[in-house]
């Protein structure tokens, strides 16, 4: 039986401005007939939502600005419940702004403004006991290692953006998710990590494995892609979700690329299933004959 679980996101929290497009401009050039969108985000909102809709009890701990966008970014957590007592406005400091542009393959670029989630620094942090914390790279390192330091739960790192981390804090990572551009930009650090390490493939789904020995494989499902943003913060919460609740690695794996490939079908980057959805996705495979 599936047991209830509580899960502290440390993290970032935006605003997403997404335009549509057919295709990505070259360099120099200039794309018109973009359809533009607004919508909540940051990777630690995206998964904070992501925990939630799967049946975890979910605090966000982040920062916003003290401005009309962080009502904005915040909106669908605080309508769908997670607990945002832990998520501060900072003065004199914008939310958080990422420009996303997805072309008609369902394909994304990104540039973020961090605003209030760069000042979110680890002097007046706290973190509640939670069963597991769940962190990203958008807000500063200290603060990380720091919320990894807090209470002795299971500790998810999910090393996005790429961008290097230091030992200390890769000593209290009990689960690692990278995909391959993060996993080159780790480098020698991954040889001396020896927790679980989860690496994704996009639509190839993902590998669980520890020091090197590969503890399960899993591929996606085939699905209409319209939207790829927030897919692997949708697959990082759900594969923290399942193991803490205890479910073997494969099945946790399995379930995860499930959540990741549902998540791409809708646009915005918060367009996790929930888990009615994915409960229905597990049954249907089931119930599919094993092949050859």
């Amino acid at each position: 039986m599936k047991k209830d679980i509580s899960i502290a996101i440390i993290g970032s929290i935006n605003l997403d401005i997404v335009a549509t497009v057919k295709a990505f401009p070259e360099p120099g050039e200039t794309v018109t007939n973009a359809v533009v969108h607004r919508f909540p985000g940051g990777k630690g909102a995206n998964q904070a939502l992501a925990a939630h809709r799967l049946g975890a009890s979910v605090f966000m701990v982040g920062r916003v600005g003290n401005d009309p966008a962080a009502e904005e970014a915040l909106q669908t957590l605080r309508s769908e419940g997670v607990n945002l007592s832990y998520c501060k406005p900072l003065e004199g400091h914008a939310t958080g702004l990422a420009m996303i542009v997805v072309n008609e393959s369902g394909e994304n670029q990104i540039v973020v403004a961090p605003g209030a989630n760069a000042a979110f620094d680890p002097e007046h942090l706290e973190v509640p006991q939670t069963d597991a914390k769940i962190a990203q790279l958008e807000v500063p390192l200290e603060t990380i290692i720091k919320s990894a330091r807090a209470h002795d739960s299971f500790f998810c790192l999910n090393a996005a953006p790429a961008k290097p981390v230091t030992q200390e804090l890769l000593e209290h990572v009990d689960l690692l998710v990278v995909n391959e551009i993060e996993a080159r930009t780790l480098g020698e650090a991954l040889v001396h990590y020896h927790g679980l390490l989860a690496t994704t493939y996009g639509s190839a789904g993902a590998v669980l494995s520890r020091d090197g020995q590969q503890l399960a494989k899993a591929t996606a499902p085939k699905v209409n892609v319209v939207d790829t943003t927030g897919a692997g913060d949708a697959f990082t919460a759900a594969l923290t979700v399942a193991l803490v609740r205890g479910i073997e690695p494969q099945a946790a794996l399995e379930e995860a690329c499930i959540v990741g490939a549902l998540a791409t079908t809708k646009m915005g980057a918060q367009s996790s299933p929930l888990k009615a959805e994915v409960e229905a996705h597990l049954r249907t495979k089931a119930n599919q004959p094993e092949p050859g």
